[in-house]
């Protein structure tokens, strides 16, 4: 098996690469480290069987050098996924998503490979159905701050589905919710980062809203295991990987503070614009056809988490002299 992963120094793309190695594929990682990190690279290319390309997948990738050769699966990854970059790589969303799909589905047809899409439960928007089902539309507002993602993982499933269907390319589809474990990026803006590193601080922690909303978190290496599965079945239409286990942001950000032992007091600020207010998936697809379920508690994996960022820290501290 040859596997091509485009966004391989992301969070969830390292993770699914360092799985996919540890399994004796053979990787070809690409990324143009736009807000990948050079750090997961060095760390893969421990392994024999990693090759790695710096490049945008929004180029068409050339079959030279590392990407020389057939590949069995291409599985993108790519994608600028956090709120700091809503603001500042709209464009670059929206192109990945688009002519980024298209150039690696384009791969994926020539070469007869199987191709993974990996969108997002923001498909779903700020949903006005709950839990949310794959077979719901979604309450996206398609002009609003978080459209190009939002909009833009849309059209990336709208464009899997169109070669699928109009061009027999062996297409899944997996749909992530909220997702945390070690090698976050500590400076993408997301909750669960900025709480731990505020914890760790012993600084005000920072709930936006009135912490009433809710998300469901799950564990690095549940959600890769539900994506393996997808991935090597038969199942052709998106698929939720998530945990079901629904918990307030304020719930998370006193837990974070207790497992960090921190003194950080809770503040209160204001809340962005088309920020959902629930999030939860319904997984009966994929318990049902991948015979897959999240197993590590919330509580264990915080706490793997907050120690990966202590570690890191005092790892850039030392660094820095």
């Amino acid at each position: 098996m040859r596997v091509l992963i485009a966004g391989c120094a992301g969070f969830i793309g390292y993770h699914f690469t360092e799985r996919c190695v540890d399994e004796g594929l053979e990787v070809v990682g690409v990324d143009n480290l736009a807000t990948g990190q050079n750090a997961n690279v060095e760390h893969l290319h421990r392994h024999e069987q990693f090759a790695f390309a710096q490049q945008s997948i929004t180029q068409p990738l050339k079959s030279e050098g590392p990407l020389a050769g057939r590949f069995d699966w291409v599985c993108n990854f790519a994608c600028p996924a956090s709120p700091v970059d809503f603001k500042s790589k709209r464009l670059d969303i929206l192109e990945v998503c688009s002519r980024g799909t298209w150039n690696l589905l384009e791969l994926a047809r020539r070469q007869n490979a199987r191709f993974l899409q990996t969108s997002t439960s923001e498909v779903y928007g700020d949903p006005k159905e709950h839990p949310q089902k794959e077979t719901y539309w979604g309450h996206v507002n398609p002009i609003g701050p978080r459209s190009c993602y939002d909009e833009g993982k849309r059209f990336a499933e709208a464009l899997t589905v169109a070669y699928r269907d109009e061009l027999g390319v062996e297409t899944r589809i997996v749909r992530i919710f909220n997702t945390y474990g070690p090698r976050m990026r500590s400076d993408d803006g997301r909750a669960l980062p900025n709480f731990i590193n505020q914890a760790l601080d012993n600084q005000p922690i920072t709930i936006h809203g009135d912490g009433k909303q809710t998300r469901s978190f799950c564990f690095v290496s549940d959600l890769v295991e539900g994506i393996i599965r997808l991935v090597r079945s038969d199942v052709r239409d998106p698929v939720n990987i998530g945990n079901p286990v629904e918990v307030t942001i304020g719930q998370i950000a006193r837990e974070v503070v207790e497992l960090a032992g921190s003194r950080s007091e809770i503040v209160f600020v204001e809340r962005p614009t088309d920020d959902p207010q629930v999030r939860r998936p319904d997984i009966t697809r994929a318990q049902t056809l991948l015979k897959w379920k999240p197993i590590v508690e919330r509580r264990d994996g915080l706490a793997l988490t907050i120690e990966w960022f202590r570690q890191a820290r005092a790892s850039d501290r030392a660094a820095r002299g």
